[in-house]
């Protein structure tokens, strides 16, 4: 029987390499591998439905699924996670402490990036700022202009503007028409330089390990999304892709660990690894839906409290039913 021929969008990341160099493969597929920067799989996959599997951005499938349109079912493969307390920069001639944000101005790319939702999730739980506490300024982080790749309707008490047609939200805190900045990439060009722009937190490391210490929550970038045409005919597919992807982030672990010669091109691999461990467990990188499923509540709850999902979301619905239990041999 012939394999089945896909498509496959996915970043260019160690958990992945195995997949893309063939040491990996999903069980009855002949993939074709795509590896695309976020920005463009996700506006693609949003826009054109261009893939068969694909990274997406969490928010923005979560947008789509709780109005139950999304061209995709998701696994519960997780290639990117990470702590958003690095996204958050500021004017620190003027912001202090978190709670000075409040009645501000904050420039963001795209008001439901995942990155943005944690990063506000951070400053309403743990400082009391809401997102209607701020002003919400819209741009491009490189270049001026940035749509929102998803139409939205957010509750009446949410301020958006959108920054001047011919600047960026880097420009707009580097000059200090903004008090602040998030977004999943720093700010760039003379704003990463000027001595008055840096995060809002100085030590991001401390306050992630607290963070993490007090919620147990590792926060969830991106998922994996198979079209839905495909997974309905092909019943097998989705536990396939996600048995696949889980090896290959195993590979990519084993050799992490084998720190003889270092497997990334950065020092101190063995002190990360050992404090990565020490804080997060073993299993510090999980797939799968029972060790996540404290992060997946939380998300899909702020998701909804801060306007972006329909409905509120039950974490028992959020994937393919085949992908919630597991087998081990």
């Amino acid at each position: 029987m012939a394999k089945l021929q896909l498509s496959v969008a996915m970043g260019d990341y160690d958990r992945n390499r195995a997949l893309f160099d063939g040491r990996v493969q999903i069980d009855g597929c002949d993939p074709t591998y795509m590896l695309l920067n976020p920005e463009e799989m996700f506006f693609r996959a949003m826009r054109s439905r261009d893939f068969d599997i694909t990274e997406l951005s969490f928010s923005s499938y979560l947008v789509k699924h709780s109005r139950g349109d999304s061209p995709y079912v998701a696994v519960p493969v997780f290639l990117s996670r990470a702590f958003r307390h690095t996204s958050i920069y500021v004017r620190k001639d003027r912001i202090r402490k978190p709670q000075d944000l409040k009645g501000k101005r904050i420039g963001i790319p795209e008001y439901q990036l995942t990155a943005i939702v944690w990063a506000r999730s951070i400053l309403q739980d743990d400082y009391g700022i809401a997102p209607e506490d701020v002003i919400w300024v819209r741009g491009g982080i490189d270049t001026p202009e940035r749509p929102e790749k998803i139409r939205l309707e957010l509750p009446p008490g949410v301020k958006i503007e959108r920054a001047p047609e011919d600047k960026t939200i880097s420009d707009l805190l580097n000059e200090g028409a903004i008090d602040g900045f998030i977004a999943p990439r720093p700010p760039s060009g003379a704003a990463l330089k000027n001595p008055d722009v840096g995060w809002l937190f100085d030590d991001t490391v401390a306050e992630a390990r607290d963070y993490y210490r007090r919620t147990g929550i590792f926060p969830i970038m991106h998922v994996v999304g198979i079209r839905k045409e495909l997974a309905q005919q092909h019943r097998w597919l989705p536990a396939a892709v996600f048995k696949a992807f889980s090896e290959s982030k195993t590979r990519a672990l084993e050799l992490l660990a084998d720190t003889s010669a270092t497997k990334v091109t950065l020092p101190f691999v063995e002190e990360q690894l050992k404090a990565a461990r020490e804080t997060l467990g073993d299993d510090f990188w999980s797939y799968g839906v029972a060790p996540n499923r404290k992060t997946l509540e939380a998300f899909t709850r702020h998701h909804f409290a801060q306007g972006l999902s329909a409905r509120k979301v039950e974490v028992d619905e959020l994937f393919d039913p085949s992908t919630y239990e597991t087998y081990s041999i």
